[in-house]
C-alpha cells in the first residue's frame, strides 16, 4: 500500500520557478534515497536529482545552481525546487524512492506531474 502522491507542476514561462513536492504513504519502515526524475516528449527518463538519508545530495550537471533537492524525514515527502526554468525542461517530473516496508526494500514511483513551457 506504499504510495507516492505529487505536486506542485503547471504552466511557467522561461525564467520562472516551481517547487514540485511528492509525499509517500503507507506500511512504511524507512525511506532511503529519494530522487527526481525527468522525461520530455520523445526523449529518454532523465535523472534530475537525489538525496540519501543523510542529506547528500547529487543533481545532474545541467540543473546545477538553479535546481535544489531537499527532503523532510518527519513528512516523508522530498521536493525540488525549480528555478530559472528552460523551455526544454518541459517534462513530466517523477518522484521515485527507496523505500523499505515489512517485505522487502524496494524502489517506488510518483505518477508524475507535468511541467509545461508557457511561452
Amino acid at each position: 500500500q506504499v504510495q507516492l502522491v505529487e505536486s506542485g507542476g503547471g504552466l511557467v514561462q522561461p525564467g520562472g520557478s516551481l517547487r514540485l513536492s511528492c509525499a509517500a504513504s503507507g506500511n512504511i519502515f524507512s525511506i532511503y534515497t529519494m530522487g527526481w526524475y525527468r522525461q520530455a516528449s520523445g526523449k529518454q527518463c532523465e535523472l534530475v536529482a537525489t538525496i540519501t538519508r543523510a542529506a547528500m545530495t547529487n543533481y545532474v550537471d545541467s540543473v546545477k545552481g538553479r535546481f535544489t533537492i531537499s527532503r523532510d524525514n518527519a513528512k516523508n515527502t522530498v521536493y525540488l525546487q525549480m528555478n530559472s526554468l528552460k523551455p526544454e525542461e518541459a517534462a513530466v517530473y517523477y518522484c521515485s524512492t527507496n523505500i523499505r516496508t515489512a517485505e522487502a526494500t524496494s524502489d517506488y514511483w510518483g505518477q508524475g506531474t507535468q511541467v509545461t513551457d508557457a511561452s
